[in-house]
């Protein structure tokens, strides 16, 4: 995969970056090699993985902070996506990946020692208990996740992470009216109001995406997150 691809299509999504492109020729060949080994996406063809995952995770570089220095977590990271290639694209991000799954993390710690990345770490855990964590409860200016979980139960998931003032960004697919409608509720009793929704094509005229961009207006209250039984059966 060449340079000059991903540079196309990434000034076609109006983003400019000064990328290290063997980086993330290591990181594909890293990916393809532990994925014999291990499941970690179902998307490893050389193509696929620049458009579906590298291209789709760079497009958070529509929102100006990704472009400055801040500590950002990645929720539910799986083989490091967004996270990882946002480190790439942007060495002054303090970037902490959180997975449920150690295995993954095990090959997540290989890419970042081969590529010698600093100021970038894993967590083995899941989102609702770190976010009862004095040590990451409300410690984060960006949240992301790529999680397929509906957005009323991904902002109880997430929102207890972020500080006032930050921002948590959920990366979804399209027709998300419904879907926003039903989190009103839990956004607002998290400390959360919505404040942008990016929609766009990752290519012309297929895989439409939307960045819905909620910002941490206040703390979260105590009682939350609940336990993720709860989270998932009732949620907010």
């Amino acid at each position: 995969m060449t340079k000059e691809f991903l540079e196309k299509k990434l000034q076609e999504q109006g983003i400019e970056l000064n990328l290290d492109y063997d980086e993330f020729s290591k990181y594909y060949d890293l990916l393809k090699e532990w994925n014999e080994k291990i499941d970690l996406t179902n998307i490893i063809e050389e193509e696929d993985v620049y458009i579906k995952h590298f291209l789709d995770s760079l497009t958070l570089f529509k929102i100006k902070e990704f472009y400055e220095d801040k500590k950002l977590i990645d929720i539910g990271t799986g083989a490091g996506f967004p996270g990882l290639p946002l480190k790439l694209a942007n060495k002054n991000l303090d970037i902490t990946l959180l997975d449920s799954l150690n295995k993954r993390l095990v090959f997540l710690d290989q890419v970042i020692e081969d590529l010698k990345l600093e100021n970038i770490k894993t967590i083995h855990g899941r989102s609702e208990t770190a976010g009862l964590d004095k040590n990451y409860r409300e410690a984060y200016d960006i949240g992301v996740s790529r999680a397929v979980s509906r957005l009323n139960k991904l902002v109880e998931m997430s929102l207890p992470l972020i500080k006032v003032g930050g921002i948590f960004v959920a990366m979804k697919g399209k027709d998300l009216e419904e879907e926003l409608k039903e989190a009103e509720n839990a956004i607002k009793e998290l400390g959360g109001q919505v404040k942008e929704i990016i929609e766009f094509e990752l290519l012309p005229g297929d895989y439409q995406r939307t960045l819905v961009v909620i910002e941490k207006v206040k703390k979260t209250p105590k009682a939350y997150p609940r336990s993720f039984g709860k989270i998932k059966n009732k949620p907010l």
